[in-house]
């Protein structure tokens, strides 16, 4: 089997989905009425990925794609400004031979990860003429990710850590947190979902062992949660 032939089967399956005589409910879509599923598989795909699912991961990869193909077959038909999936390939292309000048041209600049990452962003702020540190960042990201994000951004640009906020609210204590926590070199996004996911396990363990005891997990008592609580 060519490498891409199954990714083309796909393009055309969801051409023929929009076209006349295809899905009635894909043919009414738009950017906005599937943006809640772009979000919502992008999740499920960090859920595999976090819990080691192969088999998960391959369909959630699937399901990521369909979201791209369907948002590019949508920008097919717009009027003002259409474009295609070639048209979203060819971008993609472009940047990122553009951005591994290592790779395709000669560029000694790059001599390691770290280095290559530093450059990397030297060619996003040179390619989108970039007048801030923070230009690109996506405002609509997750809280602890956006407050990582600019901090990470911010500290290449020489940002001095103690300007970052200081005040008492948890909210600003919460993005200090993360800010610093990333400019360390850790994941807070990442960090935290871990540790929600263990609780989130710590709680189902709990209420399983009440349930196997006699009692209703739906209406545990402060006392006989700490009972049941997995130490």
């Amino acid at each position: 089997m060519t490498p891409g032939e199954k990714l083309l089967e796909a393009v055309a399956v969801m051409d023929r989905l929009r076209s006349p005589g295809g899905c009635p409910w894909d043919a009414e879509q738009t950017h906005e009425s599937l943006r809640q599923y772009l979000i919502e598989e992008c999740f499920e795909l960090i859920e595999a990925i976090e819990d080691g699912d192969r088999a998960a991961l391959r369909e959630e990869l699937g399901d990521v794609l369909l979201q791209v193909l369907f948002h590019a077959r949508v920008a097919q038909e717009d009027q003002d400004d259409p474009f295609t999936i070639d048209d979203v390939a060819a971008v993609l292309s472009a940047k990122l031979v553009g951005r591994h000048p290592h790779v395709f041209a000669s560029d000694p600049a790059v001599r390691d990860s770290a280095t290559q990452e530093k450059r990397w962003e030297e060619l996003k702020q040179d390619e989108k003429k970039r007048e801030s540190s923070i230009d690109g960042v996506a405002l609509g990201a997750p809280a602890l990710a956006l407050a990582a994000k600019l901090a990470q951004r911010t500290a290449r640009a020489g940002f001095p850590v103690d300007l970052l906020p200081s005040g008492d609210s948890p909210a600003e204590r919460l993005f200090a947190t993360a800010a610093r926590a990333k400019i360390a070199g850790e994941e807070p996004e990442g960090d935290v979902r871990g540790v929600a996911r263990k609780f989130a396990e710590d709680v189902r363990t709990a209420e399983r062992a009440a349930k196997d005891a006699g009692f209703d997990p739906a209406s545990l008592s402060e006392e006989e949660w700490r009972r049941f609580w997995p130490r």
